[in-house]
């Protein structure tokens, strides 16, 4: 038994479930989104609760259980309250910019690098602080990677771009190694 799977997922007020099938879709107050799930997973809509419970008792659907239940809790925080990532830009004359859906930053290349926002994506920079919002999860995050990316946080100086919090280790220079002989 998958203990994550078995747990029914709350429909908060305001979100409204259709089930066609193997495709679920959810509307809410921050959109709409959808998705297919895999045949082998059950997904049932009754009053306010969702639960999910695998077809078979197969090994693929007890791998499915946990995953589609964890997809489709994030799919109503997603409609609800959304997801958000927050990028710090580290370094001398690295900063970053927005106009409209577009994101350009300046981050020690010779050249700017200009991202475009994917649909249903937001960017807003206040000081070095790029933000990365949306509905989707997946999306949020993998845009988040993209441009973390771009010029990764190095171990010596610690410039780049790095989540915000995130903790790099620093690395002792050259002068520093040789010292000790």
């Amino acid at each position: 038994m998958s203990r994550i799977g078995k747990k029914p997922i709350e429909i908060p007020t305001g979100v409204q479930v259709q089930i066609e099938g193997q495709t679920v879709q959810l509307k809410g107050p921050k959109g709409e989104l959808c998705r297919v799930f895999p045949h082998e997973m059950g997904i049932i809509h009754e009053e306010n609760v969702l639960t999910v419970t695998p077809h078979t008792n197969s090994k693929k659907g007890k791998e499915l259980w946990g995953l589609t239940r964890t997809l489709l809790a994030n799919m109503i925080i997603g409609v609800t309250q959304g997801y958000v990532k927050k990028l710090e830009l580290e370094g001398v004359g690295y900063r970053a910019s927005t106009e409209g859906k577009v994101l350009n930053m300046t981050v020690g290349f010779s050249h700017p690098i200009v991202m475009q926002a994917p649909e249903f994506i937001a960017f807003s920079v206040e000081k070095n602080i790029i933000t990365v919002s949306g509905i989707d999860k997946e999306k949020v995050g993998e845009i988040a990677a993209r441009i973390r990316a771009i010029r990764p946080v190095e171990p010596y100086k610690g410039k780049g771009i790095r989540y915000e919090g995130e903790v790099v280790r620093r690395k002792l220079g050259k002068r520093a190694a040789g010292a000790g002989k």
